[in-house]
């Protein structure tokens, strides 16, 4: 079975996830831009019973930044390990960059694509876009 370890930018937050890493999630909302500091986040959905934090439980703190959404960070360094939604239980949304290993998880798709930022180019046709969430509909704005 395929293990995956991960660690923030000083080290102090590290873990591990066991199984397929998959498929990559790209969000380009403002709010994920905010938090991440760049044009957009790319993300993994993990299960629960899948991740162990190895260490740094004393490092992370985290953020509601919307009700029902937690975004999980490393206090010491300020790199964002993982978002949780009280709408999916059981699932993080781990931060690609994190991850040490090479990935060879496909791309999903864009999700809030209408709101990307305006400087950031769109150019790959290859992935669906949706103008919003994963509940919106295709867009190929």
């Amino acid at each position: 079975m395929k293990r995956h370890t991960g660690a923030c930018l000083c080290g102090g937050v590290k873990f591990s996830i066991v199984g397929e890493i998959g498929p990559i999630q790209v969000c380009h909302c403002m709010q994920c831009r905010k938090a991440q500091g760049t044009a957009l986040a790319t993300n993994v959905p993990v299960h629960t019973d899948a991740f162990t934090l190895e260490q740094g439980s004393e490092l992370l703190t985290s953020f509601e930044s919307t009700p029902g959404k937690l975004r999980v960070f490393c206090k010491r360094c300020g790199s964002p390990i993982y978002s949780q939604r009280n709408a999916l239980p059981g699932v993080l949304r781990i931060r690609v960059g994190l991850i040490n290993e090479d990935i060879d998880a496909p791309l999903q798709a864009h999700f809030y694509a209408g709101s990307k930022a305006n400087w950031w180019p769109l150019d790959d046709d290859a992935v669906p876009r949706f103008h919003a969430g994963a509940d919106s509909q295709e867009w190929k704005g």
